[in-house]
């Protein structure tokens, strides 16, 4: 038995309430994680968790042993981040996860890059618009664009990117183009949205309705059907660059203070951030800059 492998299962374990769960963080089945927990429990001598058809719950002993754990593998955690910070070699494993359209352009390339550098290193990227639980499904960081919910998180900025309108010449051509945000009334809106937020358009932090014949919950859908010429899209900076630049888009209302959102890395808090996470945060922020990358190629 490998006892810091198994003293990591059974910590996960205990703090997801599933072996299932614990398993996913991991990246190993589900039977290795309960082998594991079983092998540390006849290892001690004693039962760590009460194993029902419903939940686990911890013992008595579980609970006295878990806090324990908890602080050998921080302090294991620590020194490694005290370690690495002196050193060029990135080992270990990076779990990150971003949004799916920002993340394809702007974050994959520097974690291919991040990892030519640093061999050794095994990253986890999962890409994707919802807003995931790190602690619960084991990710080092995530990149978040926007309004951050309330949370015991760390939050480090990093960039930021404008929302621009945006449409078509021949849309213009054939619509006329607005100069005044009421004139969007009379205009077809290809609106974002996702969770909660039903599709209305921002500026100087109130909320304007509009209506439009698409709505999706993804920036690439609605940016293909402004190049297509069905309507006006608001979209992020990082979106459009490539399309504005080429002339298949036009800005408009470019008078109107655009809408600013801040884009932060969000991770775990902890005494000693891991020197992987801080290497790579750092990286982030010097690749993109502020002004960011895609907005000064626009003149932004």
């Amino acid at each position: 038995m490998n006892l810091l492998d198994a003293i990591t299962a059974f910590v996960r374990v205990a703090e997801l309430g599933s072996y299932t769960r614990a398993a996913e963080a991991l990246d190993l089945s589900r039977t290795r994680i309960s082998r594991q927990v079983m092998e540390l429990e006849e290892h001690l001598g004693v039962r760590l968790l009460q194993r029902t058809t419903r939940r686990l719950h911890l013992t008595e002993a579980g609970e006295g042993y878990l806090a324990r754990a908890q602080g050998i593998l921080q302090s294991l955690e620590e020194a490694e981040a005290e370690v690495g910070s002196g050193t060029t070699e990135m080992r270990g494993r990076l779990r990150l996860n971003g949004p799916m359209s920002f993340g394809t352009r702007f974050l994959a390339p520097l974690v291919a890059r991040f990892m030519v550098e640093h061999p050794a290193l095994e990253v986890r990227l999962d890409l994707n618009d919802r807003r995931v639980d790190l602690l619960e499904e084991g990710y080092d960081l995530a990149i978040r664009i926007g309004s951050l919910p309330d949370s015991s998180l760390v939050a480090r900025r990093l960039t930021r990117c404008r929302l621009l309108l945006c449409a078509s010449p021949g849309y213009l051509a054939e619509h006329g183009t607005p100069h005044r945000l009421a004139d969007l009334e009379r205009h077809q809106c290809l609106r974002y949205r996702t969770g909660g937020s039903g599709g209305d358009w921002q500026f100087g932090g109130r909320s304007h309705a509009v209506r439009g014949p698409l709505e999706s919950n993804n920036g690439d859908v609605l940016t293909h059907a402004a190049e297509a010429g069905l309507g006006i899209a608001q979209q992020p900076s990082f979106l459009v660059t490539e399309s504005i630049a080429s002339g298949r888009l036009v800005p408009v209302l470019t008078e109107q203070a655009p809408v600013t959102l801040d884009i932060h890395g969000l991770y775990p808090a902890r005494r000693h951030l891991p020197a992987k996470v801080e290497r790579f945060l750092a990286r982030l922020a010097e690749a993109w800059g502020d002004p960011p990358c895609w907005e000064r190629e626009m003149g932004l």
